[in-house]
């Protein structure tokens, strides 16, 4: 799917959001400044969350409770240690089970081998402008 330009990178989220129900896992894949903060930003304007959405880089994790459904965000980017990413993930989905929401994560490479049954989507530069997004819908991808 190509998405041209920002604003259909956030409708796009947006309209995703509403067909995810509580507990939700998305994963986001792609590369530097492709998009995905922007796609997570689209996720929480549809589920009427009311905070700005930043990126979590640094702080790792951001909470939102007000909207419809409670959306936690994770960012791995900054974390080489799998062990380090895959305790925040554990806390954070233990969190997920508690609020019912949804946890959306970039850069989720570190963790993969603990999630099972997850919206993994792909987003990367479109050839010529805007950017090209490839949605796999829920299934089991835990590896073994």
């Amino acid at each position: 799917m190509l998405l041209e330009n920002l604003s259909a990178t956030i409708l796009f989220g947006e309209n995703f959001a509403k067909k995810l129900p509580p507990l939700s896992k998305v994963l986001i894949k792609g590369p530097i400044g492709a998009g995905k903060t922007s796609l997570v930003q689209g996720i929480g304007k549809g589920l009427a969350i009311k905070e700005n959405i930043t990126s979590p880089t640094f702080a790792l994790s951001h909470h939102y409770s007000s909207g419809t459904k409670p959306l936690i965000h994770m960012d791995l980017y900054r974390l080489e240690n799998d062990l380090a990413a895959k305790e925040l993930f554990l806390e954070e989905e233990e969190e997920l089970s508690i609020s019912e929401g949804i946890l959306v994560v970039e850069w989720p490479e570190l963790i993969l081998p603990l999630v099972d049954f997850y919206w993994l989507i792909k987003i990367d530069y479109a050839k010529d402008a805007g950017r090209f997004l490839k949605i796999y819908e829920p299934k089991s991808f835990k590896r073994l």
